[in-house]
């Protein structure tokens, strides 16, 4: 049905009707020129202009609306019977083949195709397919191609009521799926329209979820369990455990008591290596660190209160906001607290006040990101700020290496899993960068802007080619990484441990040199508070003020006398000097009078 509009008026409005007829041409008027006004004007000079006569072409790119496809298969089974043949009937499909065998067609076309056959092996026998054509042939080494990335897919959260990715996970198996957790962790901004479910990607389909988690409360962080593919564990906004069994659909397996669980959101939780597979742990801002077995999530079993002065004061404890545990160091790990320090904990310890060894200062915000490094164990990456900082056990006053201060806050890190040298960095600004620090340490070796918002959460895949990222509009870009930041360099591992040597050496002299200063300043204010003491102890008695003038008075005295001994000693040297040089003038003017 169209939409039509009527406009009324009347018809005096109207003005005077139009009376439109036929008539010739007529001249109405006819401006001649002046003669008079030709002294204004200039005759301008001929010029020649060279005219592209080609159409004008620009380039843009656009976002195409995203083709859903399905994934259809056909179930074939034996073919080629009657309709009155049950295929899976033996006694009919034997008492048919007789048949068949017996009739004359049969007999007169089995000889022709076998020839026919015969032929088209003995053709396929002629060329050996599996022969590699250019063996033997030298290597030609490729000029190095400039660092580049590139988007393979974007997962976005399906929901209209968008969420930040706050935690990612590869898959186990090849990292065919990658687990996204999404919550919203600013204060008083969940809506409550707002979704509540994480979802399970496949690489190769961004256009829906491959499986659907539905916690009771947004999930912060999850893991994948190395060990079982199948399970998966989460931390909740509420502080609770969440534990799935993919086999067993989207709604989890068991989930942890409000009673025992985090008071606060848990930001990290990370599976332990145990003869079972079936061990985690997880850090809150609650200052707690909580041992679980996620068989039984009632109650954790093992607690870590993160009180500096080791109390177990839950009032006086760190908020953790990242975690860090190696395979290869079953019994340690490290936390990453709000207050920009890192804490280095020993799991074994007998007793409570052991468990917390000791602590690393470096950053003055919360430390986002804290991870070892894969092949040199000692040597760990934190993130918090506006830099990254690479660390050494050994060294605890300061960092062995820090990226100059960026533009934009730093939101997580971590270390390539198959070049040592390389790590990723993500920031405020939607950016990307990629360090390789034995390339260049003071600039990233690649940047990319991968989206307008801010970026909050990163995961590299096992083989080092493929990087999640987590943003706060809830897209998880997929990027590919070129292969000279993704592959194994030459004498990598040797020139990096030689250059985390040097300077764990260099920090440790500075840190020798820190700590004599501050022993001679130590020294010289408490020399100077004992004189102040003494001075003010002493002002009161007028005997050992007395005394005192008297010791001063004498001892100037002394070195005055000293000092004219000195030089009454100087001036007879220089005497006795002189009247040797007379002597010897003397004797050569008479040898010389003599000869």
């Amino acid at each position: 049905m169209e939409i039509v509009h009527v406009y009324t008026k009347d018809r005096e409005e109207f003005g005077r009707q139009c009376l439109l007829s036929d008539r010739p041409a007529e001249l109405l008027l006819d401006v001649l020129p002046d003669q008079n006004l030709a002294s204004n004007f200039i005759q301008r000079s001929h010029r020649d202009q060279a005219v592209q006569a080609g159409r004008q072409v620009s380039e843009h790119q656009v976002n195409t609306e995203r083709f859903e496809s399905d994934s259809c298969g056909i179930n074939h089974v034996e073919g080629g019977w009657p309709k009155d043949i049950n295929p899976l009937d033996m006694e009919q499909t034997i008492r048919f083949r007789k048949k068949a065998e017996k009739d004359e067609s049969y007999l007169t076309s089995i000889p022709q195709l076998g020839s026919v056959a015969e032929y088209c092996g003995r053709q396929n026998n002629a060329v050996d397919i599996y022969q590699e054509p250019f063996d033997g042939w030298e290597e030609v080494e490729e000029s190095p191609e400039p660092p580049s990335a590139k988007t393979i897919n974007i997962f976005r959260d399906p929901n209209e009521v968008k969420r930040t990715v706050t935690g990612l996970s590869w898959h186990p198996d090849g990292g065919r799926k990658l687990a996204a957790a999404y919550s919203c962790l600013d204060f008083q901004k969940a809506s409550r329209d707002m979704s509540l479910d994480s979802y399970i990607w496949d690489v190769e389909n961004p256009n829906r979820p491959e499986l659907t988690l539905k916690p009771a409360s947004p999930l912060v962080c999850l893991d994948y369990n190395p060990k079982d593919p199948h399970t998966l564990v989460g931390g909740s906004y509420n502080g609770q455990i969440v534990y799935w069994d993919t086999r067993r659909g989207s709604q989890p397996v068991e989930l942890s008591s409000v009673e025992h669980s985090h008071r606060d959101p848990v930001y990290k939780i990370i599976w332990l290596q145990s003869k079972t597979g079936t061990d985690a742990f997880s850090a809150s801002t609650d200052g707690q660190v909580l041992w679980w077995d996620v068989r039984r999530l009632s109650e954790p079993t093992e607690r870590l209160v993160l009180d500096p002065t080791r109390e177990g004061n839950l009032d006086r404890a760190l908020g953790a906001i990242s975690l860090e545990f190696e395979a290869t160091m079953p019994t340690k790990f490290m936390v990453g607290t709000e207050q920009g320090l890192v804490v280095s904990c020993n799991r074994k310890a007998k007793t409570p006040t052991e468990k917390i060894v000791c602590t690393y200062d470096g950053h003055h915000g919360p430390v986002y990101a804290l991870q070892r490094n894969p092949f040199f164990p000692k040597n760990f990456l934190t993130v918090g700020d506006w830099t990254a900082r690479i660390w050494s056990e050994d060294i605890k006053e300061s960092s062995i290496m820090c990226t100059k201060y960026q533009m934009s806050y730093l939101t997580d890190a971590c270390w390539s899993p198959v070049r040592p040298s390389v790590f990723f960095t993500l920031k405020m600004d939607g950016m990307l960068d990629v360090w390789d620090i034995l390339f260049k340490q003071s600039d990233p070796t690649l940047s990319l802007k991968v989206c307008d918002r801010a970026l909050y959460s990163l995961r590299v895949q096992d083989n080092g080619r493929l990087v999640a990222c987590g943003s706060q509009q809830g897209e998880t870009t997929l990027l590919e990484i070129c292969s000279e930041l993704s592959t194994l360099q030459k004498n990598e591992k040797s020139l990096l441990a030689a250059m985390f040597e040097r300077e764990t050496k260099r920090e440790k002299i500075l840190e020798a040199r820190q700590r004599e200063i501050r022993l001679k300043e130590r020294s010289r204010s408490e020399q100077s508070r004992e004189e102040e003491i003494g001075r003010e102890d002493g002002e009161d008695d007028p005997d050992q003020l007395i005394a005192r003038a008297e010791r001063d008075f004498f001892n100037q005295v002394e070195a005055e006398l000293k000092r004219r001994e000195r030089r009454e000693e100087e001036a007879l040297r220089e005497k006795d000097v002189c009247e040797e040089k007379e002597v010897k003038d003397e004797e050569e003017a008479g040898r010389n009078e003599a000869s």
